[in-house]
């Protein structure tokens, strides 16, 4: 007992018991210790967590595509074993001989283009064009609407057949670009009413060959519009991603003359460049586009344009190169940063480099040119002024009297290019008498000799030695006979009715001179031209034109160069005879009134055929020569379109049936089957065209008054009535049958006249009669109607 109370008997402190100290040291760390293993553990435990959740919401996404578009994840198989390869066959299209592909495409109304193959074996996998037939079409009848890719099918299944099967792995419909987009000029970005413009056909798919970028495919789908004797090359880039199995259309393209675009080497960069050639004459514009990585699993690339508009360096010797560059001095924009580089010594940022490359590559072109031995002098100084090499120039324009009068001519005819050139030079250097010169050459031809001088005068940095010196040029000028050519901004589009005018007060006509007299020709009488739409030299604006303000300065001088009438007031009076034929008179305008809204023209002309009681014809018509152009294609009957198409022709005849019952141009009642409905209207007339800028074509349906006096008497037994004087009404249908534009309203007086081309490269508008009164009507995107 002892000896256990003993061995139970604490020591005493400081014996064999640790000090203060080391008892810390003893049992505090171990605590700590705890809690670090504690805290990993926990942090592991959360990160395989996370972990599991994100792998979880990935296996749960590719399940439901597995069940739902098996198609987009059959990039998989890559990465699959046989055995574990996704079959599609049971959820989306099932594999197809090619002669299935032909045959399934048929029946859809469409064709099988010539395939491009994607890998050596050609059997392996390849690019399908899809075409479809233009209908009323004489040449370039085909056009691709669709893109495929096809790989020969791994599937067990079909390894035994002993005909290849494809499967389709991407596809990508295929609209061309708009026609606005096309006809544009090469340096704008943006056109006024572009909704309402044509897509173009692409008729034409072409692999890239040699050294792309990346490890995919890419393509170029192309079409030419003919423009005169040349043509506009124009289409889309397209690439196929084999990682991803996606096609994507990358950017779309035009080249006014004809150049079809080419992967070049242009920056120092390893990889290629694309180039598209937008030259026009001698005035160099290449569009060089760069393959660049963007963090978008699908679409992993993009074509990034090298752009001017916004300088890579902060710096103001190289922002003053980048401007006149981007004015078109690409040589001395050139030699500037070549300057510059030298006095930097450094490396330069790759997006600085790219511009460098670009404004060297297009000096190279300029310079070429300027190199040459023209044997015209106008040719050659305008080679020399694109390459910024103002004093060579001078000297061939001095050289000889005949040099003055061409040379001349040339500047007159300048839309702005040579001009902008000069004030740009001026602005970076304004100490430049031989830039000051040919500005004022340019002014003086253009404006006048009084509008040059006012410039001269105004120039910051012009000595009194080449004032004179200029002044003594202007002087040749003159007394070669160089008379100014005064430029309007911006040729005159106008339409409107016609009314003759039996008195006319001086006072309320607005006219640039208005202190001369109103007087007639020979033979001339005056008209009133009630305007319906007319072009500012920006987009069409139609009646009324209440947005339409006058100045209180000038309103005179604002409202003919808004009309575009200062330099050409003609306009043609156009007049339809008892037998349809047309007979137009060229009239002039000799003022202008605009009140509340309404815009009128005072013009004088010779005596116009009158028609006002002639309801079978279309009133007078007014409009300037490039307003518009008509529009006509070949007529066929309603039975020879259901040859060519009957799913559009079965889908309009009951729709048509329906109007004409419910205008009352027909007794309502049951309505005849099909066969019945072919049999009546079947020969009459129709146009098949595009009015509303999709992929389809719209039918126009020209119904006459003889036409329904022969169907009543036809269907029930109605007598002939005496005359009906009355005008052919349209319809105008969509390719599925439906109703988009109507002559048969009750109570409404509204007529098709004509379908046109308005010359500013949009789509087609209909011009359609109201009344006395008539209005363009073009098809809006947006509302999904005319107006």
């Amino acid at each position: 007992m002892a000896n256990r109370l003993r061995k139970l008997t604490p020591k005493p402190l400081g014996q064999n018991q640790p000090r203060a100290g080391r008892i810390k040291h003893l049992f505090k760390k171990p605590q700590n210790n705890a809690q670090l293993g504690n805290l990993l553990t926990s942090t592991l435990a959360i990160a395989a967590l996370l972990s599991s959740v994100g792998l979880l919401i990935t296996f749960a996404w590719i399940s439901i595509l597995f069940i739902f578009n098996p198609e987009q994840i059959i990039w998989l198989n890559k990465f699959l074993p046989e055995w574990a390869q996704i079959s599609v066959g049971n959820y989306g299209e099932r594999p197809q001989t090619f002669k299935q592909i032909q045959n399934s495409l048929s029946k859809q109304q469409r064709i099988a283009g010539k395939t491009l193959a994607l890998d050596r074996d050609k059997e392996n996998s390849f690019l399908l064009p899809v075409l479809q037939q233009r209908p009323n079409c004489q040449f370039d009848c085909q056009v691709i609407v669709e893109l495929r890719v096809y790989q020969q099918a791994k599937d067990l299944e079909f390894q035994s057949q002993t005909e290849k099967y494809y499967r389709l792995v991407a596809q990508l419909p295929i609209t061309g670009p708009e026609e606005s987009f096309v006809l544009a000029a090469f340096d704008e970005t943006k056109l006024e009413n572009s909704e309402n413009s044509i897509p173009l056909p692409l008729d034409e798919v072409k692999r890239f060959e040699g050294e792309t970028p990346s490890s995919g495919f890419w393509f170029n789908l192309q079409g030419k519009l003919q423009q005169g004797t040349g043509a506009i090359a124009y289409g889309h880039i397209v690439y196929y991603n084999p990682q991803r199995s996606k096609l994507q259309q990358m950017l779309s393209w035009k080249s006014p003359n004809g150049q079809v675009p080419k992967w070049q080497q242009v920056t120092g960069s390893t990889v290629k460049e694309l180039v598209i050639d937008q030259t026009v004459g001698l005035e160099p514009q290449l569009r060089i586009y760069q393959v660049k990585a963007i963090k978008l699993f699908l679409n992993p690339i993009q074509l990034e344009e090298i752009s001017l508009k916004t300088p890579a360096l902060k710096d103001t010797a190289y922002q003053n190169a980048l401007l006149l560059a981007r004015s078109g001095l690409w040589t001395p924009a050139f030699e500037w940063l070549k300057s510059f580089q030298k006095q930097r010594k450094e490396v330069l940022p790759e997006a600085a480099q790219a511009q460098i490359d670009l404004i060297g590559l297009h000096s190279q072109l300029t310079k070429t040119q300027a190199d040459k031995i023209w044997a015209i002098p106008s040719q050659q100084v305008l080679a020399d002024l694109i390459d910024g090499r103002w004093a060579k120039a001078l000297e061939v324009f001095e050289a000889s009297s005949e040099n003055v009068q061409e040379i001349a001519t040339l500047l007159q005819m300048d839309g702005g290019r040579l001009w902008n050139r000069t004030t740009t030079a001026l602005r970076v250097n304004p100490n430049r008498p031989e830039v000051q010169t040919w500005g004022a050459l340019i002014l003086a031809v253009q404006r006048g000799e009084e509008r040059a001088i006012s410039w001269l005068e105004a120039q910051p940095k012009i000595t009194p030695d080449t004032l004179t010196r200029i002044q003594d040029l202007l002087v040749r000028l003159s007394n070669e006979g160089v008379r100014p050519k005064i430029i309007s901004g911006h040729p005159s589009r106008i339409l409107g009715s016609v009314q003759p005018l039996t008195q006319v007060i001086s006072t309320e006509w607005l006219r640039p001179n208005s202190k001369a007299d109103l007087q007639l020709m020979d033979n001339e009488i005056w008209y009133q031209v009630e305007v319906s739409a007319f072009n500012d030299g920006k987009r069409w604006l139609n009646f009324p034109f209440g947005s339409l303000q006058l100045p209180n300065t000038s309103p005179a001088k604002f409202i003919w160069e808004t009309l575009g009438i200062n330099s050409d007031p003609g306009i043609l009076l156009v007049v339809w005879l008892p037998n349809g034929e047309q007979q137009i008179t060229t009239a002039t305008i000799k003022g202008v009134k605009l009140q509340g809204g309404i815009l009128r023209l005072l013009v004088s002309g010779q005596k116009i055929a009158n028609n006002q009681n002639n309801l079978l014809q279309p009133q007078p018509l007014a409009l300037t020569d490039a307003a518009l152009e008509w529009v006509q294609p070949s007529p066929i009957t309603l039975a020879e379109l259901y040859q060519q198409d009957p799913t559009r022709v079965t889908a309009m005849l009951p729709t048509v049936w329906q109007t004409l019952q419910q205008s009352g141009q027909i007794p309502n009642g049951a309505r005849p089957n099909l066969a019945q409905m072919l049999q009546e209207l079947g020969y009459w007339p129709v146009q098949v065209m595009n009015l509303t800028n999709n992929s389809q074509t719209e039918t126009v349906l020209t119904i006459s008054a003889e036409a329904i006096v022969s169907l009543k008497q036809s269907l029930y037994g109605e007598q002939k009535q005496e005359e009906n004087l009355s005008r052919p009404r349209t319809l105008i249908l969509s390719d599925s049958g439906k109703v988009i534009y109507t002559d048969f309203k009750i109570n409404s007086e509204q007529t098709l006249t004509a379908i046109a081309k308005l010359s500013d490269g949009q789509s087609l508008a209909l011009l359609v009669e109201n009344g006395d009164k008539y209005s363009l009507k073009r098809w809006s995107q947006k509302n999904q109607r005319f107006e």
